[in-house]
């Protein structure tokens, strides 16, 4: 086992002898920076008592530079699922030591609850810690916040880009559906930005590492998340039509009379853009619907 994973040195080493070719299309950069590495133990590791207590899932360790360091920190059980098949070999050396290690190869997107609890049930506490490829971030970040897995912090690497839209407040250029939609799950905070130089190889882009506080209890638990979520997209389809065109379009079943009685039976003037709408506007949209259920759980 290399103890210094995160040093160029080892990481030319490891793929020379596995003669191992980074992978573009996989998003492969591997973290070179301890400072940066001991910032995202210390974010896993927030507000707990007993690391022992909390079972990590990890996607995409690539040679296990961040496992190892997980495992040496001591959480309970650490689940590592690397899609690259060419990975094993190299994780098996880097991490098979490791009792508090166990390394599945698949796809991160098609994980599912039931196979990430059955290594991870018995902890109080879950977390996903992971430097996400670019070009999967949300995809996977939303399949994993409506996985119904019970996480309560997620710490995610991703583009600086990402991050910034992760973090918008309402009224912004940046402010979107995934805005909205990760704020609907989780708290969001930029914890810091990571130059490209801490990656062999270095991206083109800087990144940012993301604190994801889940939610204690679902904020409008009263109302259809399949509906919320198809208003937020018809209020983002068309970014420079006003909430009611755009709206209208989304909602075709409905006439431009019903779309502007239900703006108005919500509250929300129908000249806005969907980006100026609160997360709590949303949600009267959605309770305001014109059928007989109002948009809520039956």
């Amino acid at each position: 086992m290399t103890d210094r994973l995160y040093q160029p040195s080892a990481i030319k080493d490891i793929l020379s002898r596995y003669q191992f070719t980074i992978k573009k299309s996989f998003g492969q950069n591997f973290l070179t920076d301890a400072h940066v590495l001991q910032d995202i133990i210390e974010l896993a590791s927030g507000e707990l008592n007993d690391v022992r207590a909390c079972g990590i899932l990890e996607i995409g360790p690539g040679m296990g530079t961040l496992t190892s360091a997980l495992a040496q920190a001591g959480f309970g059980q650490i689940l590592a699922v690397e899609k690259d098949r060419q990975l094993l070999p190299i994780l098996s050396e880097t991490v098979g030591s490791y009792a508090n290690v166990q390394v599945i190869q698949a796809d991160g997107l098609e994980l599912t609850k039931d196979v990430v609890m059955e290594h991870l049930s018995g902890y109080s506490h879950i977390r996903l810690i992971a430097n996400l490829p670019y070009y999967i971030t949300t995809p996977l970040l939303m399949s994993m916040l409506e996985s119904d897995i019970p996480f309560d912090r997620l710490v995610v690497m991703v583009q600086r880009e990402v991050a910034e839209r992760i973090v918008a407040p309402p009224g912004g250029k940046i402010y979107g559906a995934l805005s909205v939609a990760v704020q609907y799950y989780t708290q969001p905070s930029i914890a810091r930005i990571v130059t490209p130089g801490c990656f062999m190889p270095p991206p083109n882009v800087e990144s940012a590492i993301v604190v994801l506080d889940v939610h204690d209890a679902p904020l409008f638990p009263e109302l259809n998340r399949q509906m919320y979520f198809k208003i937020v997209r018809g209020a983002f389809a068309k970014r420079r039509k006003t909430l009611a065109n755009s709206i209208a379009q989304e909602f075709s079943e409905l006439t431009k009379t019903d779309v502007l009685r239900w703006l108005i039976d919500a509250g929300i003037d129908e000249k806005r853009r969907g980006e100026t709408l609160s997360l709590n506007e949303f949600a009267k949209l959605c309770a305001a619907y014109p059928s007989g259920s109002g948009g809520r759980e039956m």
